[in-house]
């Protein structure tokens, strides 16, 4: 039995919408609530309740289960999308009551009551729905409220935080200056070394192999090291230069006062950059552990007001970034090349990400030639075809695409366009035996659901799996081998052919050589190019041939540019070269016409 929520449950406004195609039903449900205070309205249909709703608020709606055209399931479940706070109860007989509980368990419905239904029953489930709506929409008030003060709370102490923040000038960890009172200081040093006329330099200090430090040991003792290293520094600089910590294991130093001859400021700076580094140097003592730590530091000068905080800071990390490719423990002073260089970066990356979007790549094709000149394949290689640059070399870009993982979309565009290639060629006899090569990058291998995307493609063309082969570099195989085994062997098992690219120029390979489910040998171009150059390399090229050979494997050499190496290929049974002698790289047209003479 139902029980009553509240003792005073009645809503002047609860408006109610009853839906019946049965019109004695409705003229029961009309007799029944005719002295509730309710609002009432009546529809023959979901689509004339629908049409109720459009124009009326209503609170709770009672709906048959068993109508023409739209079921009650149905109007309500459209209902749930239109009006989600509106309560909805279905009227139902038992026939319906399978449909009905699944319409409960989907949220579509609050509840159900049978036919024949008692009319005391049905009013009580009337006043406990509308009461549990008023509760709900009480309580959503209430949360408003709560909403509300915790917003103004929280605008307050953010507005606390900005105070205190702006008082507190200095690091909590070294005492040293802070971010932003090294930016007053540096605008302040611009002052000076304008009104003086004195070059003035500030020094970026990062920590070597810090966070080794921290991972071995623990970042107490690497809290220890910047406290320890913070007085040190103050050690080695005049009483008016500044040292700060700019974030982590970075530290910088502005030196000012210094000489109005370029040469004999950057004497004075690298004087005291030494200085630091010496001390640095010295061991320390972390608790119970013995420490040695080494810096690098990058130096950018200012005089005037020649650049912007920001660019100073960023020349000098600049100029530290050298010095650790230098080899770490020394110093750098930013060159203007550099930065040059590391500009015409950035650019070539903002047009990298653009060219994907604007279609500038293609796909060039190098033939793939069987000993008697049948072409059998190509490799597919990719070609940017910059609006401004022209045509970019790949040296150029895909470094980069590396870096900022821009390999992996424009990867992905290279296998849709090969198998889409291979697509167009199954439909033609002369060259539906064609395999194309496509070159796998290792961040692009390694994506934990690379097996998935590369039969999601497949899947897309209906190609024939076998006419494509993977090329994957030794450096990729052999990382992570296990992984990688199983990867190549789910998609071996598929047809998805695999050839080691650039093989021989590894040296750990062998031994996992039988292990890896590979269709194919690539001889790197190096060796081919020197068959008649360095006896050594003739050696290497046989020794492959025969491993390949032997293990039942294709080989194919790349590189092949002279009917002498041809030839010795030939004559040490590898029979299927790539290269120069039978076609550079080119577009899919002048593709297709070596077809059409080979």
């Amino acid at each position: 039995m139902l029980t009553e929520l509240a003792s005073d449950v009645h809503d002047k406004s609860a408006a109610i919408l009853f839906v019946d195609d049965e019109a004695n039903v409705l003229k029961a449900l009309r007799r029944l609530f005719h002295n509730e205070p309710y609002v009432a309205y009546f529809a023959s249909s979901g689509a004339e309740g629908l049409e109720i709703l459009r124009q009326n608020a209503v609170d709770l709606i009672i709906s048959d289960m068993r109508m023409p055209e739209m079921s009650g399931a149905e109007f309500l479940t459209e209902v749930f999308m239109q009006c989600p706070e509106t309560i909805r109860i279905l009227l139902t007989g038992y026939a319906d009551f399978q449909s009905t509980i699944d319409a409960v368990n989907k949220g579509r419905i609050y509840n159900y009551c049978n036919k024949p239904w008692n009319d005391e029953e049905l009013k009580l489930l009337v006043r406990n729905a509308l009461e549990q709506k008023r509760l709900r929409e009480e309580r959503d008030r209430l949360s408003g409220i709560v909403h509300q003060q915790n917003r103004e709370l929280k605008e307050f102490n953010d507005h606390l935080e900005e105070k205190v923040e702006h008082l507190a000038f200095y690091d909590q960890l070294t005492g040293l200056a802070n971010r932003r009172l090294l930016y007053e200081r540096i605008k302040r040093a611009f002052v000076f070394s304008a009104r003086n006329g004195r070059m003035g330099a500030l020094l970026f200090i990062d920590l070597d192999n810090f966070k080794t430090l921290n991972n071995t040991i623990g970042h107490d003792m690497g809290d220890l090291l910047l406290q320890q290293i913070a007085q040190r520094l103050q050690s080695c600089v005049r009483e008016g230069d500044t040292i700060a910590r700019l974030s982590g294991d970075d530290f910088v130093v502005i030196l000012e006062e210094l000489s109005k001859q370029n040469l004999e400021a950057a004497a004075q700076v690298e004087t005291i950059g030494n200085k630091i580094l010496n001390i640095i140097n010295q061991p320390y003592q972390l608790a119970s552990h013995d420490y040695h730590c080494t810096a690098s530091i990058g130096i950018a000068f200012f005089s005037d007001h020649d650049q912007t905080k920001e660019e100073l800071l960023k020349h000098a990390d600049i100029a530290m970034y050298q010095a650790k490719t230098a080899g770490r423990n020394t110093l750098c002073f930013f060159d203007p090349q550099v930065q040059a260089s590391i500009s015409s970066r950035a650019a070539l990356e903002t047009d990298l990400r653009l060219a994907l979007a604007e279609n500038q790549f293609k796909l060039y094709y190098q033939p793939q030639v069987y000993h008697k000149g049948e072409i059998i394949g190509a490799e597919v290689l990719i070609r940017w075809n910059h609006p401004q640059r022209g045509l970019v070399s790949p040296l150029d870009f895909i470094p980069l695409a590396e870096e900022t993982d821009l390999i992996l979309p424009i990867g992905q565009w290279v296998l849709e366009t090969a198998c889409a290639q291979i697509k167009i060629w199954e439909g033609n006899f002369h060259t539906q035996h064609l395999q194309l090569a496509v070159n796998v990058s290792a961040k692009q291998f390694h994506q934990a659901d690379f097996v998935e995307h590369v039969c999601q493609i497949l899947r897309r063309n209906a190609i024939n799996p076998e006419r494509l082969k993977l090329e994957l570099t030794e450096t990729l195989l052999l990382d992570n081998i296990d992984n990688t085994i199983l990867k190549m062997k789910a998609l071996r098992e598929i047809g998805v052919r695999f050839s080691m690219d650039d093989f021989g120029t590894g040296y750990s390979s062998l031994c996992y050589l039988t292990q890896l489910p590979l269709d194919q040998l690539k001889i790197d171009q190096s060796f081919v190019r020197n068959i008649n150059v360095k006896a050594t390399d003739a050696v290497i090229v046989q020794t492959i041939i025969g491993m390949g050979n032997n293990l039942g494997m294709e080989v194919i050499a790349e590189g092949v540019e002279t009917e002498v190496q041809r030839n010795f290929l030939e004559q040490n049974n590898c029979s299927i070269y790539q290269g120069f002698l039978f076609s550079k790289p080119v577009p899919i047209e002048q593709f297709e016409l070596l077809l059409k003479q080979n």
